[in-house]
């Protein structure tokens, strides 16, 4: 799985001119499901996003992460980031997920963060759907990450 994170002031998805959901001071994740993905790798890239360390503490170093300042986490599908852009003038999306286990992983990854950060506010796009994402990013701090499937 593929997450763009970013450190956001706010954030927020409208669908059809309607928000879907909006976050204050977080953490704005971008997730993409590929092929061979699982649970397992949703849940390690989720662990890793809950304890980054990030957000800036008393001394203004990277070192609270999202559970540490009680952030929001706008959660939004972007098959996108599975992007191949090697050959040619058009990106290749062969590497992402089939769009059935690509919902599906997205809804578990999903389920999961409410599951496991029930602290903090967890509001999501709608998978599939045409969103259009406004944000501040704070820093600006952008992180990719990757938890690439164990090899069978």
């Amino acid at each position: 799985m593929k997450v763009l994170l970013q450190r956001v002031c706010q954030a927020r998805v409208e669908i059809a001119g309607q928000v879907s959901g909006a976050i204050g001071h977080g953490l704005l994740a971008l997730v993409c499901a590929e092929q061979g993905d699982s649970e397992k790798e949703a849940d390690k890239l989720l662990a890793k996003i809950l304890k980054l360390r990030i957000f800036s503490d008393e001394a203004g170093k990277m070192n609270r992460s999202v559970q540490d300042v009680g952030g929001g986490l706008l959660i939004v599908s972007q098959f996108t980031l599975a992007a191949d852009t090697s050959s040619g003038n058009r990106p290749s999306f062969t590497q992402a997920a089939r769009p059935d286990e690509g919902r599906r992983l997205y809804d578990y990854f999903v389920q999961q963060a409410r599951a496991l950060y029930a602290a903090g506010p967890v509001q999501t796009g709608e998978f599939g759907a045409d969103m259009q994402v406004h944000l501040v990013n704070d820093g600006p701090v952008t992180i990719p990450m990757r938890i690439a499937p164990a090899a069978a």
